[in-house]
């Protein structure tokens, strides 16, 4: 008899699979599903930065067990973000989350070269984005060459999974470097993290911070605390070196602190009293570090907070029915309406859903290393 969170396995890959016609025949990636249908991203086309979470979905069903149309799938939309290689313009810190989850998961799955060359190519597009100063510069306007966010955290693994592939520390030293910046200008007293923080680009020096996605200016965006935990989590596993882990476990007691009691989670910690703003990819996202984060510690408390994120998930904010063609509900881009989606069905929140339920069944394939 399968437990809940093979089952949940079970019906998120049906689902899915039932979609792919859909995204095959408007050769597109999914961004996030509304009515009934799929929806690509809406900024930068192929370019736009979750274009890998959806042939990472492919490559977790697959290691679970799924068909192998999954791989076809998987295949497709891997090919759309290698185009955009040559597009180049969009590209930005994010191209570990585009290709370590796609190609890197390729490499590491069927052992393609192909693969493993793209995922190095992409590897060398984030190291030219380093500043000598001491951070990868986040985004491409002018006016944002000193702009560094606690998201790429998530993407220094592709940097670390070079230099082991290559040999080449230079790798491995960008992205040490740039975690021991956002440890020093990021953590906040209290276990929180800043979500932008603007650098002098010639100097370095700390100019200010920036809202972000969040409440306000100082206030706590739930998804930029989650990529704090699990990014200085895989920090510690890529380096061993213990600051990483305490700064993981100093923000992962923050974020347990501010689980409801649902077991859902606020798209700000710092939001007003009485508004019901969820999101639901933050809990996800934690969910995954804190069982990884357990894994090397051995504390229970980690599992416990993370079985209580994705049990609220699964009692609340599953939605199995025709209505989308995703799963997880409750979905929030940023906490002020950026048209990049609020309170629906975002394919990332899907794929770190996933992902824990892949960790708690044992299929997980641990793309990111």
């Amino acid at each position: 008899m399968l437990n809940r969170y093979q089952e949940a396995m079970k019906k998120i890959m049906a689902k899915y699979f039932s979609g792919i016609r859909e995204a095959e025949e408007k050769n597109m990636i999914p961004y996030k599903s509304e009515q009934g249908h799929w929806i690509a991203s809406p900024f930068d086309g192929n370019s736009w930065w979750t274009g890998g979470f959806y042939p990472a979905l492919m490559w977790q069903f697959l290691s679970a067990g799924g068909d192998g149309r999954f791989r076809a799938e998987a295949l497709r939309t891997e090919k759309l973000l290698t185009d955009e290689f040559r597009t180049f313009t969009y590209l930005n810190h994010d191209v570990g989350f585009m290709y370590l989850l796609s190609c890197g998961a390729d490499a590491k799955i069927t052992g393609s070269v192909q693969a493993k060359t793209d995922t190095l190519h992409a590897a060398s597009l984030l190291m030219g984005r380093f500043n000598p100063a001491g951070f990868i510069r986040a985004w491409n306007h002018p006016s944002q060459a000193g702009f560094a966010i606690i998201d790429c955290m998530m993407n220094l693994s592709i940097l670390f999974r070079a230099s082991r592939e290559t040999g080449d520390p230079r790798f491995s030293n960008t992205a040490r470097i740039h975690a021991d910046t956002t440890l020093r200008e990021f953590l906040r007293g209290d276990g929180s993290v800043s979500h932008i923080v603007e650098f002098d680009p010639s100097t370095g020096s700390k100019v200010r911070e920036h809202a972000g996605q969040g409440y306000a200016l100082g206030s706590q965006w739930s998804r930029g605390q989650a990529w704090g935990l699990y990014g200085f989590t895989l920090a510690h596993m890529n380096t061993g070196e213990n600051r990483y882990l305490d700064a993981a476990e100093k923000i992962a007691a923050n974020f347990i602190s501010h689980i409801r009691p649902d077991g859902l989670t606020d798209c700000d910690f710092c939001q007003p009293a009485g508004v019901e703003r969820l999101d639901n990819i933050a809990g996800a996202v934690a969910a995954c570090g804190l069982m990884e984060l357990s894994r090397v510690t051995g504390k229970k408390e980690y599992m416990d907070a993370a079985l209580k994120l994705v049990d609220g998930m699964l009692d609340h904010c599953c939605d199995y029915s025709d209505s989308i063609r995703g799963v997880l509900t409750h979905c929030t881009a940023s906490y002020h309406d950026d048209a990049a989606g609020r309170h629906t069905n975002i394919t990332y929140g899907d794929y770190f859903l996933v992902e824990a339920l892949a960790k708690l069944n044992g299929t997980d394939p641990m793309l990111w290393l």
